[in-house]
């Protein structure tokens, strides 16, 4: 997972520009899926909104970090933002006959996963913002491969994709579920699970059998995985204070906004 740049060492002012050809890759993306599957207007349209949202939130994030500028971990996980814009692009559409090519497009953009961390650690410029940046995208491919999945194997299958984004709406009620939690081998299994296992139960590479199986050991690790953080989340809630709210528990060291999480995580999670 990446962690990514630093604001004060990207003095160049080209986060604009940066954003513009990324959005220019994402419409030569749909183009190249519209004459090689023929992906529809509704397919279009998803990728379209998709892509402004994004980019967008991006934008906002790079002024409230006064940022003028992305780093080379960053490049990374916005070129994997575009693959997604395609995958959300073809589910939505409906593009059945183009499932190994969504296939490809999926599993190059978990591939990823693993550099753009790996880039921000080398060059050492590591940052709250990307990290949010990189896990937004990774809880995104998680529901849309999940919606793709359910279209088979039914509804349940949202479930993987919903609860990361149920447990954000619950940390509004809640304010002690925005306290990081301590650093977790198993999370981190857990969250790369989840992409693994959608990814090779939506090539339709799988008996339909052994999908359902393996989406159901996916499922199953995610509730236990959340369960486990929500309760270690309650026992180490702060005392509420007479007449004040209660306030965040600081457990465990997190660079990022608590609110913002992987599709396995809760809390302070980052993997």
């Amino acid at each position: 997972m990446t962690v990514m740049t630093v604001g004060s060492e990207f003095r160049g002012g080209t986060a604009g520009r940066e954003q513009a050809g990324a959005a220019a890759a994402q419409l030569a993306l749909f183009a190249a899926l519209w004459a090689t599957t023929g992906l529809d207007a509704v397919g279009w349209l998803a990728g379209t909104v998709y892509a402004a949202g994004t980019w967008a939130l991006l934008a906002a994030g790079l002024r409230r970090a006064g940022r003028r500028s992305l780093g080379p971990a960053d490049h990374v996980t916005l070129a994997r933002a575009v693959l997604v814009g395609g995958v959300t692009a073809m589910v939505a559409g409906g593009v059945a006959h183009g499932t190994p090519l969504l296939t490809g497009l999926t599993a190059v953009a978990l591939a990823l996963d693993a550099v753009d961390g790996k880039v921000a650690r080398r060059t050492g410029t590591s940052s709250a913002l990307g990290a949010r940046f990189d896990m937004e995208v990774d809880a995104f491919l998680i529901l849309v491969l999940s919606a793709r999945l359910a279209l088979t194997l039914g509804p349940w299958v949202l479930v993987i994709g919903a609860m990361r984004y149920a447990f954000v709406a619950a940390a509004w009620v809640l304010p002690w579920l925005n306290a990081p939690l301590p650093p977790s081998f198993a999370r981190k299994t857990v969250a790369a699970l989840q992409g693994v296992v959608l990814l090779a139960a939506c090539s339709g590479l799988l008996p339909a059998g052994v999908s359902a199986a393996l989406t159901v050991l996916a499922l199953a690790s995610l509730v236990w995985s959340f369960g486990r953080d929500v309760l270690w989340l309650w026992r180490h809630r702060p005392a509420p204070r007479s007449g004040s709210a209660t306030g965040l528990a600081g457990a465990g060291g997190a660079a990022e906004d608590s609110r913002v999480l992987v599709s396995s995580g809760a809390g302070g999670r980052t993997s």
